[in-house]
């Protein structure tokens, strides 16, 4: 229960926390220019469609809350009943404390839910819904008066269930009504928690709408003040409380003095916490910062505290027995840190703009620092065992022994004095974690990026490499090369050669397309290929093979940066490697360009491909994913390496030509071209797979907060879409699916997938591009393509699409509350 606390205080200081957000959203403008929004049916049905779609998903998460009400409600009726004969299963006292003001809110809700929905019902551009909203906040003090029960009213029922066996099995198994008259079964304690949950989601609905009401619509002021009554009630319900004393005293009287505190994160029931922990002369005490409404002091919650008279260390070795502990992959380690590194680019051009002091920046700020938290929670792996002598243990996880021997040397250098131990009071306690604020020594959760602002960007397009050959071995080996760039702050390999066999001088000329995001480095390694079976990595199943050498060089604009091939050398342990290079900026080299081709199936319309065909799906793309998945989809990096450049047109002359070998091709070619194979046919469309007249609705939908609204919205696109490019998109979904249901093998998460395909099927067209002013320059780059890789991780994500099922005509509602 004490985990629900967290969540419902955390969800609470998430609204509060985007107070400023909501503001600066409120008081910008449309972000999309008069001629970009004219590409989505105009600026008032657009403005209509997306409110609308934002309406429709929470008023079917609101149909959903209210059946969560309803079963709460339908216990308490028997209950109450029973409360007065002789064998009652509660007294009337303990039922009006576990159902206290649930009745009233769902006839707030019912009354709300039934305006709403007649509203839409009637749905034109002089309906008005802000009155509504208004309404809805103003009758908010119902929840104040809740929320103040709730944390009674959930340790009532957890008695009373320990007390009573029928209550138990009541509490335990309450059925909410779902979609479809189906029933789904949830405990008392989850339904009680989804008012406090409530709240915050009707908040961010009406963000939601202000972003999309014009301002000189009657409901933009009521949607304005309904919003203004939410925050302040969040925050009313957040309030501080000073401590009324700032002394700290033991009670023997001396003084209590803070040694030692920091940041560390604890294990809670396999949860990674983030936790402030202050050592003081006589206790241990591990905090949780608060995070309170904007002009607020920061304050601390107590957690737990041992005090150093019954505080000792496990003897075990820290090494054993770890419980299992939330870990996240490598992979996803070094995502945190490509968005911490995108942030600060992001900085870096608001400064540029002569933007240093305003609202965007601190907004940035912010997010970095959020990412900066959460790699700072995530990455910490060494244990750090605490023991209290007489209740329960706690592990820490610690970045390095260092720390973990200077907490463990800082306390067995107090608990060598004569300690007694010591219980506080709740109200000591509360002064005590009153007076951490003040008394803390480091005040700053520790950031990890510890790049400058200032720092180059890095370029952003295509770097195109003709690998030659080595020389300078002096024995014949089995060689190959990969080429790795920085992506954002760390090194992911981009390209690998063939094999070359025994020889002291391998001769490739491959060339290679790599794309680069903030690249400023490119790595050449040179490896000799262990054919030795015995020499496997337990770890990952993988032959080790030798690394004969490595070599970088930088990637300076104005050398790279010309139409003409630029050739280098890059020394390495004595061996050298021959390379030539040459750059394309993005927005010369991602221009999708109308097609005069009519035969063919690159740089064509998939419609009249399909058409030609008399397929649902083009051949290339079918054939491309079956040899994939046929051999290709435990091959590390599949998708991310390149293919060779000459494979690669080979295969796409053969497409275009249907040639009847074509087959024969496919199963001799190397895996990484035909991948690329199928990722060039995307990106030479003449229009992105999901189309230049939605991409404006996929970017603001993908932006949504709310997430029934989000999910309505998404679905909604995907039934918007002409049926050759939905079905062809949903075919490559799953086909990306089951790619990264072999991560651990291939080492491609949905995430790695989105990023390499997000741009390619979502990136607008050049004559849409000049039209919406979408620039693709690299200094907003970064923006378009997070944008376009989240809608398409948003779907990689979602549970099977069916096509059947878009295409009913039914809204397509959320289950989700």
């Amino acid at each position: 229960m004490e985990e629900d606390e967290d969540e419902v205080l955390g969800l609470l200081d998430k609204v509060l926390e985007d107070e400023d957000l909501f503001d600066n959203e409120m008081d910008s403008d449309c972000p999309f220019t008069p001629m970009e929004l004219r590409t989505f049916k105009g600026d008032m049905e657009k403005g209509l469609e997306m409110k609308k779609l934002v309406l429709s998903g929470f008023l079917a998460s609101e149909e959903i809350y209210i059946n969560q009400l309803d079963a709460l409600l339908l216990p308490m009726k028997p209950l109450k009943a029973t409360a007065t004969t002789s064998k009652p299963v509660l007294t009337m006292e303990q039922i009006d404390t576990i159902f206290f003001m649930i009745q009233d809110i769902f006839e707030v809700h019912k009354e709300f839910y039934d305006a709403l929905f007649l509203n839409i019902q009637h749905w034109d551009e002089k309906v008005t819904v802000g009155h509504l909203f208004q309404k809805l906040a103003s009758q908010l003090g119902v929840y104040k008066a809740f929320v103040d029960n709730y944390k009674v009213a959930v340790e009532t029922a957890e008695k009373c269930s320990q007390a009573n066996i029928q209550f138990q099995k009541i509490s335990e198994n309450l059925k909410v009504k779902g979609p479809k008259e189906s029933k789904d079964c949830t405990t008392m304690e989850a339904l009680l928690y989804k008012p406090i949950d409530r709240v915050t989601r009707s908040t961010l609905v009406l963000h939601d709408l202000l972003k999309h009401t014009p301002k000189d619509h009657p409901d933009y002021p009521l949607l304005q003040d309904a919003l203004r009554i939410s925050q302040n009630f969040l925050s009313s319900i957040n309030e501080e409380i000073d401590p009324s004393r700032t002394a700290v005293t033991t009670p023997k009287g001396e003084a209590r003095q803070l040694v030692k505190d920091g940041f560390l994160v604890e294990v809670s029931e396999g949860t990674r916490k983030l936790r402030h922990v202050f050592l003081f002369t006589d206790l241990l005490l591990c905090a949780k910062m608060k995070k309170t409404a904007v002009g607020r002091h920061q304050q601390y919650e107590c957690k737990w505290y041992i005090p150093l008279a019954d505080l000792s260390f496990q003897t075990l070795d820290d090494t054993d027995s770890l419980p299992h502990v939330q870990t996240l992959s490598e992979h996803e380690i070094e995502e945190m840190k490509i968005k911490i590194s995108t942030i600060k680019s992001e900085i870096q051009k608001e400064k540029k703009a002569q933007k240093g002091q305003s609202r965007n920046v601190d907004r940035l700020r912010k997010k970095m620092n959020e990412q900066e938290s959460c790699l700072l929670l995530h990455s910490p792996t060494i244990p750090f065992r605490i023991h209290n002598k007489h209740g329960k243990s706690y592990l820490f996880l610690l970045s390095s022994d260092y720390e973990r021997s200077e907490w463990r040397e800082s306390i067995q250098k107090l608990t060598k004095k004569d300690l007694q131990a010591c219980v506080l009071s709740s109200v000591e306690l509360q002064v005590l974690t009153g007076s951490c604020f003040k008394l803390r020594t480091v005040h700053n959760i520790p950031v990890t990026s510890t790049k400058d602002d200032e720092e180059s960007p890095g370029l952003y397009g295509f770097l195109h490499v003709i690998v030659h050959k080595a020389m300078g071995l002096k024995e014949s080996a089995n060689m190959y090369c990969t080429l790795e760039v920085d992506s954002f702050g760390y090194f992911v390999s981009k390209a690998k050669t063939r094999v070359f066999r025994d020889t002291t001088e391998p001769t490739w000329n491959e060339e290679f397309e790599i794309e680069l995001e903030g690249s400023q480095c490119l790595r050449i390694l040179c490896y000799e290929k262990c054919y030795d079976k015995s020499k496997i990595n337990k770890d990952d199943n993988e032959i080790v093979d030798k690394i004969m050498g490595k070599g970088q060089v930088q990637l300076d604009p104005q050398t790279v940066q010309s139409k003409n091939w630029h050739m280098d050398i890059i020394e390495m342990n004595g061996i050298k490697v021959e390379f030539s290079m040459k750059f394309t900026s993005r927005d010369l080299s991602l221009k999708r360009t109308p097609s005069k081709k009519q035969s063919g199936v690159f740089g064509v319309k998939i419609s009249v491909v399909t058409k030609r065909e008399r397929s649902k799906v083009p051949y290339i793309v079918r054939q491309c994913i079956e040899e994939v998945e046929k051999r290709g989809i435990d091959e590390v990096g599949i998708y991310r390496i390149s293919g060779v450049a000459t494979d690669i047109q080979a295969l796409k002359a053969a497409f275009d030509a249907n040639t009847k070998d074509i087959l024969m091709m496919l199963s001799d070619m190397d895996i990484n071209a035909i991948a690329g194979t199928l990722k060039l046919y995307f990106r030479e469309l003449p229009e992105p797979l999901l189309t230049d007249r939605l991409y404006p609705a996929f970017m603001e939908g993908i932006a949504l907060s709310d997430p029934a609204a989000k999910e309505n919205c998404m679905m909604h696109l995907l039934r918007s879409l002409p049926d050759p490019n939905l079905i062809t998109f949903l075919s490559l979904l799953e086909h990306l699916k089951r790619v990264a249901e072999k991560e651990p093998v291939n080492k491609m998460s949905l995430h790695n997938l989105a990023t390499v395909f997000g741009p390619t099927l979502l990136r607008p067209s050049e004559s849409e591009s000049s039209k919406a002013h979408i620039t693709l320059a690299s200094d907003i780059w970064s923006h378009d393509v997070m944008a376009q890789v989240q809608v398409l991780l948003y779907y990689l994500q979602h549970p099977p699409i069916s096509f059947a099922e878009l295409k009913k005509n039914t809204l397509y509602f959320s289950t989700d509350v």
